[in-house]
């Protein structure tokens, strides 16, 4: 992390030679980093060195797509895109750009690298091959994720040995290599204003052959265990963005341990893992599209069962109630949802949402007046939390 974190303040400063060095070395202790080749291949297209920018974002499309990761994806495509750019390959640029196109028509820089394209294609002749897109979507690439302290133990493992034994006093020597971790470990959390502090209780676990790596939304761990396998443990996504260049991790004997800095300090994590974030490829949830509210209004309304002291409530009553004005929504985002949907609901719903809501304390939303309408909504609180009695 600390060959990153040294890579990532070089790239910033436009110091690309330096930049490129320190994340060779990053690379070098965890090859399966994504983000690590394309922030070198970021740095060697700025310096000119564009084969082995195209190189580097090959390699992390590779990767990206082995670790099924969609927003990687998208970046390393980007950047191999405008690689092929810079190589002249204006027909392959285009069709990686077409592809990050399709998984976020939003990037903000794809309208620039398109409208470069576009010019340079103009001054080619028809039957020129820089129009014809010979590339593929996954690039057939070879990428060696081993880190380099483990091939070094795997060739001293494969020297030639001496057959000459040497003379022992009969006393056996307690053994100095610690134990591979076997089990699966715990693990916990805390946070503060500033991190979240996550800690896996593996003891034993070695050094020089544990990989961790650290994203803004993510954790992987990946070390050897005595059958010969390896143990990974990933984290996916997290309840917020952290801040991957600050973020640091230690192994002790009894643990590892990882202190993710928060991009936001001073925002309270519910939990350690959130929910997975929505794509602009996926449909959205368009509110507001329920059938129109019927004119007739039922004369007589019966009341339902309720837990409050103050007797039985009218659901009709509290579903009329007025929200304000209905052509403005104010307030934070849930509630401007919670209006737009109210809105748009016909009464049956509109009784249903109330009631749900205000019963189980904010924590269930339902429309569906058949179903909650009858019985008392009790609380169902977030993961990690407990209703409070008061």
């Amino acid at each position: 992390m600390e060959q990153a974190a040294r890579g990532a303040a070089a790239l910033s400063a436009s110091k690309y030679d330096e930049a490129i060095e320190h994340y060779t070395k990053a690379i070098e202790q965890n090859p399966g980093a994504v983000d690590y080749y394309i922030k070198r291949s970021t740095a060697h297209q700025r310096s000119s060195k564009y084969t082995k920018a195209l190189a580097d974002a090959e390699k992390a499309v590779v990767l990206a797509h082995k670790r099924a990761r969609r927003e990687l994806i998208k970046d390393s495509q980007l950047r191999r895109g405008i690689a092929l750019f810079f190589l002249g390959q204006y027909a392959n640029a285009q069709f990686v750009l077409d592809i990050v196109k399709a998984m976020d028509e939003k990037e903000k820089t794809l309208a620039i690298w398109e409208s470069k394209i576009a010019k340079k294609m103009e001054t080619i002749p028809e039957d020129d091959e820089r129009r014809k897109a010979t590339v593929l979507k996954v690039p057939e690439v070879e990428v060696d994720t081993t880190p380099v302290a483990k091939k070094s133990d795997e060739s001293a493992s494969k020297a030639p040995t001496s057959d000459v034994k040497p003379l022992t006093d009969g006393i056996s020597k307690p053994s100095t290599t610690p134990a591979t971790p076997t089990e699966k470990p715990k693990h916990d959390w805390y946070q503060t204003n500033e991190s979240v502090t996550f800690t896996l209780l593996a003891k034993n676990v070695p050094k020089d052959k544990t990989t961790i790596e650290i994203e803004k939304d993510s954790l992987d761990i990946t070390y050897p265990l005595a059958n010969g396998n390896d143990f990974n443990y990933s984290l996916l996504p997290f309840f917020a963005d952290v801040d991957p260049a600050h973020s640091t991790y230690r192994i002790t004997p009894t643990k590892i341990e990882v202190v993710l800095k928060k991009a936001q300090p001073g925002q309270r994590w519910k939990t350690l893992k959130g929910e997975p974030k929505r794509s602009g490829m996926e449909e959205t949830l368009e509110v507001g599209t329920a059938p129109a509210k019927p004119t007739k209004l039922v004369e007589a309304v019966p009341s339902y069962p309720t837990s409050s002291k103050t007797g039985v409530k009218n659901w009709d009553k509290v579903a009329a109630a007025d929200l304000g004005d209905e052509d403005e929504y104010e307030g934070d985002e849930t509630s401007r949802f919670f209006k737009h949907l109210y809105k748009g609901a016909g009464e049956d719903a509109q009784r249903a949402m109330m009631k749900s809501y205000q019963e189980s304390g904010g924590t269930v939303l339902s429309t569906d007046w058949s179903n909650v309408g009858s019985k008392f909504i009790a609380p169902e609180p977030p993961e990690g939390m407990e209703e409070k009695k008061y």
